[in-house]
């Protein structure tokens, strides 16, 4: 019973594959409901989402709450560069929310400070067109924040600039990157599936007297995430390895 099941969720997911594939469904088109689907191929309103969650994991069909599943256009990718910056197609559209909070827990300990010290929070989130592409939250003591940032932007430049020039001038910048499932919040956020992994780099920079001065998560959804490290050895390194 349990691989009839399974067989018959993998038939579905196929068929919709075949249907997209040939532009029988065309990117943006919105899917039968999950009722008349579930009644088109003649099984129960779990398994139909089964197979539409294998879908949602491969990036080709998206669920919009409230509205319904879509079909994908193209994703364009993302590079997070090692010891850099995300590398972010100049037709995203990129908003920046700020909210003023409190260092608690993990971002306490992250930041190295007390717990209740002022933090500034910024929440980025890329689109490529109408679907979301990335997220990022960026958090500075607030002392260090500029007062200037836009409360929404329309590129990827201004993510940029919010990553590339914290206020006073770094001696280190740590990165530690990790694949993982979402969080509710993610997967609901980003729009896929959750289970599919993300690729969460964690970014934390450091000042010349040793505080800690930003740090920012980047969640990057495993169907449109590269990650790109360059080392380049010291002459002492080459001598050595020669």
């Amino acid at each position: 019973m349990i691989s009839a099941v399974a067989s018959r969720r993998h038939v579905i997911a196929d068929d919709l594959r075949a249907q997209i594939s040939t532009g029988h469904i065309k990117a943006g088109d919105r899917l039968p409901s999950e009722a008349q689907l579930a009644a088109r191929y003649t099984v129960s309103t779990p398994t139909l989402r089964n197979a539409l969650a294998l879908l949602q994991a491969e990036g080709l069909v998206e669920k919009v709450h409230g509205k319904g599943n879509f079909v994908r256009h193209p994703l364009r990718r993302i590079t997070y560069i090692g010891g850099g910056l995300t590398r972010a197609n100049a037709a995203l559209h990129v908003t920046i929310r700020t909210t003023k909070l409190r260092a608690h827990g993990h971002l306490a300990t992250l930041l190295r400070v007390p717990a209740g010290s002022p933090l500034t929070e910024f929440l980025c989130l890329s689109h490529d067109g109408k679907s979301p592409h990335s997220l990022t939250r960026v958090y500075i003591p607030r002392d260090l924040a500029s007062a200037d940032v836009p409360g929404e932007s329309t590129g990827p430049e201004e993510l940029a600039t919010l990553l590339a020039k914290p206020s006073p001038p770094l001696a280190e910048v740590q990165e530690r990157v990790c694949a993982r499932l979402p969080t509710p919040m993610e997967a609901t956020t980003l729009r896929i599936s959750s289970t599919l992994a993300v690729l969460e780099v964690t970014r934390v920079a450091t000042d010349n007297a040793g505080h800690i001065v930003e740090a920012a998560f980047l969640i990057l959804p495993g169907d449109r995430a590269d990650a790109v490290f360059t080392t380049h050895p010291t002459t002492k390194e080459r001598t050595a390895e020669g």
